[in-house]
């Protein structure tokens, strides 16, 4: 029997602190030809869904939480409690699978079953279908879930985004090795020194990242983007081509997720304006989740993340600077330690009687939080198209969750030669979702546009010198 960590109960804490919440995360496949005959898809989805075991586990939680709930076998299984099956009004257009998608993520799931659905749509218009995936956040993060979605597909997820991501990188630890120092006791004794060195500098890098996000949370913003949830959803989606994004870094040399952060940003601030709202420095700071999954650990279903909360610079203007200010906050936020901090959190929770860190967390979430404004939430996906049941799945929409007075999330999503936003929305709170979706390709097209100009400019430039000399 499998525990849930700390990070992987606090999200059902989160979810109970509300009862407005669901915690669920969501991928939106959409899929080139006719549907496939029923009892066919329902039997390659059976057998697919076998392949990873806790598909087919349940919670089975402690009295007055004295111990970490756990995993463990549904003797009860029954597939047909987990794959639905809705028909939209033929022919479904794009927007009206969004807001299917936004009741269905918005329901929450039943903890008695285990902690996911696939809902099975048809009457999509130019001869599509889709498939929404449903699991809960307790089960899996970002990375985990595509994973498990790319597994109920012909040929699994191949290769993904997601190996180039740091922690897929980095060495599982930072441990001396006597071995390699060997028996001579100055080369020893200078090892231990460098490591020792290396260890208080990492001390301390961490601290001033707990302390950066101690000073996140409690300080407050003043947008109409926090308050109350309710129970309703708007569902939106953008996409842009990779190619696109890949030029404007080669022209600044900035990474993908600062292109889609400044596009973001400049969306907002333009949400913000035509609500009359100042978009100031402090106005939007964002939940930035970050990987903290191995190479190895690519299969497992859990959750492996790590936090940073930069602000995003609504308040400029110029979309150049823009773009700019997103890398440069990004690199001082990593450089400052937010993202380790929030990992020795985590590592240190685990090491606490789950009863205490059950309380803690469960205070932590019912406090009103308003110091962050939103969730953006980057996942790597698989680098080559997938196909279900030899039908070419043509786009993948990630679903992120909202909670804790964010009324708005944002996820984003790499596939093929693609790269997809999803926003999830308060009803209420965010009426133009549209607005927010659109603003996004926008931005992305501003910043394209300006990277082709530098170009030509610059060739210009190179062309000009040739014929002087």
């Amino acid at each position: 029997m499998d525990q849930l960590t700390t990070l992987d109960a606090g999200f059902l804490k989160a979810e109970d602190a509300d009862r407005h919440v669901s915690l669920a995360i969501g991928g939106l496949a959409v899929i080139e030809g006719p549907i496939p005959e029923r009892g066919a898809l329902i039997a390659t989805l059976a057998q697919r869904i076998r392949a990873c075991p806790r598909f087919a586990q349940r919670l089975r939680t402690r009295p007055l939480d004295l111990g970490a709930p756990q995993w463990v076998d549904d003797p009860s299984f029954d597939l047909g409690r987990h794959v639905r099956h809705l028909a939209l009004p033929r022919p479904g257009d794009d927007r009206e699978l969004f807001q299917l998608a936004a009741d269905v993520i918005s329901r929450r799931l039943d903890r008695d079953r285990p902690l996911w659905e696939i809902w099975i749509i048809e009457g999509l218009s130019d001869n599509r279908w889709a498939m929404l995936t449903k699991i809960h956040h307790c089960m899996a993060d970002g990375i985990a879930a595509t994973h498990m979605l790319a597994g109920l597909c012909d040929d699994g997820i191949g290769e993904s985004f997601a190996s180039h991501i740091r922690a897929a990188k980095e060495p599982e630890g930072q441990r001396v090795s006597y071995r390699k120092l060997g028996v001579n006791p100055f080369r020893m004794l200078g090892g231990l020194w460098n490591a020792s060195a290396a260890i208080a500098a990492t001390a301390a890098r961490t601290a001033v990242g707990a302390a950066e996000i101690t000073a996140g949370l409690l300080r407050p913003t003043t947008t109409s983007l926090n308050g109350p949830i309710t129970t309703l959803r708007r569902y939106g989606a953008a996409r842009v081509p990779l190619a696109d994004m890949t030029q404007v870094c080669q022209a600044f040399d900035v990474t993908i997720n600062d292109v889609a952060l400044a596009a973001i940003t400049e969306s907002y601030r333009n949400i913000l304006v035509q609500r009359g709202e100042t978009p100031l420095p402090d106005a939007l700071r964002a939940l930035v989740p970050v990987s903290m999954r191995s190479a190895e650990a690519f299969d497992k279903t859990d959750n492996r993340v790590s936090v940073m909360l930069p602000y995003l610079p609504v308040d400029e203007q110029h979309p150049v600077q823009r773009l700019r200010m997103v890398h440069s906050r990004l690199d001082r936020t990593k450089s400052h330690g937010q993202r380790q901090a929030g990992h020795a959190f985590v590592s240190m929770a685990n090491r606490i009687p789950f009863p205490l860190t059950a309380w803690a967390v469960r205070l932590a979430t019912r406090l009103p939080q308003r110091g962050v404004t939103t969730l953006a939430t980057n996942i790597p996906g698989p680098r080559q198209p997938l196909q279900l049941m030899g039908q070419r799945v043509l786009s993948v929409f990630p679903v992120p969750p909202i909670a804790m007075q964010l009324r708005t999330g944002v996820a984003m999503l790499s596939y093929a030669e693609d790269f997809f936003f999803g926003i999830l929305a308060d009803y209420d709170a965010v009426a133009d979702i549209d607005a927010l979706t659109g603003g996004i390709e926008l931005a992305v097209a501003r910043l394209v546009a300006i990277s082709k100009q530098r170009k030509l400019i610059r060739g210009r430039r190179g062309l000009s010198l040739v014929v002087n000399v």
